[in-house]
């Protein structure tokens, strides 16, 4: 499997470093607009009267690229659209939208999140991602959810702390990464003495389920996750309030990758450049980051959530724009056809595959069995 641009460079299997999985269940007019709603950045809110997300930039990528998938023209109504997914069924149509969304590995988080309408929806495994795609799937483990867990089988603030270290040692054994959202990091780790306070305050008064949001649990599941050596991405919404924790982790051997929310793509590329151990997405105007940031310090991801199609227009709309980007550089003199393949090829996979070490760890999922 591969994929090209427009302009004729060919590009390797997509090496996503970022979603979450697809929803196994059948979806009507409502809940598919919720999910894209949410992608057009609109979560938790509904289309005025009279209107639809479908008329959103992302709506419209998918009219236009997901119909042939389905054996419809593309463009075609919504309605009709949604019609034919549900022929197929949620099973069918999502393994041939996946399957033409020209990925070759998945990098995600998997389980179950809740929906908008607060109903829990549950998501497609690494695995079960791979086979539908006939790709192969890689675990990034959230802390987040991790420690979730095992607050709720742990009595106290020891049993807790124990856990969580021993919980960390167990995911670093089959996981590809860990990812932690964060909005402040500072550069040395927090207090022992505030973490377990902290702890305290948290296992006293939350229910089951609940997720830590204090700072300082959150710094201390961090610099523990940095510890393992495994890579560690950081959701951030502006990653320049994360300069001082990136400048004190330099030398530690551990790679961190910036996932920033738009417009600070431009932000994290600049600090992939300004730090040897630290990676940025590309986002979704790489014309903009790849004047930021060495090109093998920027990586590829559709960020998809839930609908199978956000992964066909994630990779069909970066796809376009790295092609559009090669033809400028190429028609300036900027670089030769060569090494804008190169290029492309190092954003779409290459830098993945190094940094997240999935050639060494292809057996993590494994190929998909060609029938599944």
């Amino acid at each position: 499997m591969s994929c090209g641009t427009d302009s004729g460079t060919p590009l390797p299997p997509l090496v996503d470093q970022h979603s979450h999985g697809v929803l196994h269940t059948e979806l009507g007019l409502g809940s598919f607009e919720t999910h894209l709603a949410a992608a057009a950045g609109a979560r938790g809110t509904t289309a005025p009267t009279g209107t639809t997300f479908f008329d959103s930039w992302t709506g419209l990528a998918v009219r236009r690229w997901c119909p042939p998938l389905l054996g419809l023209e593309a463009h075609c109504p919504p309605v009709r659209y949604l019609a034919r997914r549900r022929e197929l069924g949620a099973y069918r149509a999502g393994r041939l939208l996946l399957r033409g969304a020209d990925i070759g590995t998945f990098l995600l988080e998997a389980g179950t999140f809740l929906l908008d309408s607060g109903a829990p929806g549950e998501l497609t495994s690494a695995a079960e991602l791979a086979a539908a795609a006939d790709g192969r799937g890689h675990e990034i483990v959230r802390l987040e959810p991790l420690a979730g867990q095992v607050a709720d089988t742990s009595g106290g603030v020891d049993a807790f702390m124990g856990n969580t270290a021993e919980a960390l040692y167990a995911a670093a054994q089959h996981a590809t990464a860990f990812a932690c959202g964060v909005t402040f990091a500072d550069g040395a780790p927090p207090d022992p003495r505030q973490v377990r306070r902290a702890a305290g305050d948290w296992l006293s008064g939350r229910p089951t389920g609940a997720r830590p949001t204090d700072p300082d649990l959150l710094r201390h599941l961090l610099w523990s996750a940095v510890a393992t050596g495994l890579p560690v991405q950081l959701h951030c919404a502006d990653p320049r309030s994360l300069a001082g924790f990136l400048r004190a982790t330099v030398g530690l051997g551990t790679d961190l990758v910036l996932l920033s929310r738009e417009p600070h793509h431009r932000h994290g590329a600049q600090l992939a450049a300004a730090f040897p151990h630290v990676y940025a997405d590309v986002g979704p105007r790489p014309e903009e980051t790849l004047r930021r940031a060495p090109f093998g310090k920027l990586l590829f991801s559709t960020g998809a959530r839930a609908l199978p199609e956000l992964y066909v227009t994630g990779a069909r709309l970066f796809v376009r724009a790295m092609s559009r980007l090669a033809a400028e550089w190429i028609a300036d003199g900027v670089c030769s056809p060569a090494e804008a393949r190169r290029i492309a090829g190092l954003v779409a996979a290459g830098t993945a595959h190094r940094v997240y070490r999935l050639d060494a760890d292809a057996s993590t999922t494994g190929a998909a069995d060609s029938t599944a």
